[in-house]
Order: C-alpha cells, then sequence, then structure tokens
C-alpha cells in the first residue's frame, strides 16, 4: 500500500476551512481515480514534539504508481488546484510506501 498523507497548518479562519474542506474537497477528492480510502482525525491533532498541524488527511492506494497516476488525472489535478481555496496557512503533502512491523 502507499500512502499520501496531507498536514494541514492552522487556517485564517478555522471554521471557513471546516465548512469548505467537509463541503467542497472531500467529495472532489473522492472522485480520485485509484483511491483506496480517505481518512482525517476527529478532533484536535496533539503533537508529541514539535507543533501540530490542524488537520491530518491520509489517503491511500494500492502503490506509488497508482499515487502518481491519481495525481496526473483531472481528478487529482481538481483537487490539487482546491487547496490554494481553503488551505491559507498552507499544507505539507507526503507520499510514500507503507508495510507492516
Amino acid at each position: 500500500m502507499a500512502q499520501l498523507l496531507a498536514l494541514y497548518n492552522t487556517p485564517a479562519d478555522p471554521a471557513a476551512f471546516d465548512r469548505y474542506y467537509q463541503q467542497t474537497h472531500i467529495p472532489l477528492a473522492n472522485k480520485i481515480p485509484g483511491l483506496r480510502s480517505y481518512s482525517i482525525n476527529d478532533g484536535p491533532v496533539q503533537a508529541l514534539a514539535g507543533s501540530a498541524p490542524y488537520l491530518v488527511a491520509v489517503l491511500t492506494f494500492d502503490s506509488l504508481a497508482d499515487i502518481g497516476a491519481a495525481l496526473a488525472s483531472p481528478e487529482g489535478q481538481a483537487a490539487a488546484a482546491d487547496l490554494q481555496n481553503f488551505a491559507s496557512g498552507g499544507a505539507t503533502l507526503l507520499i510514500y510506501d507503507t508495510k507492516s512491523v
């Protein structure tokens, strides 16, 4: 499996961020081809060290190649372009393979 991890910094208007993310961005991202699962934190994120992001989203795919294809798709491009519409605090996007240990 492979994952895309999105770490959203605190937005200028958290209520507007939450509303837009739930009503617009999640439905947009759910259309990305190859997406196996999509989860977000439920409640505040707490950091054991350093600073915590405002929101954490984990999108799971079968492979890194599938993430690449998903991001290159029209649906992936639309979801990426949508970040400018709500992520006023900025975001860090990470992709990686996973393994059980």
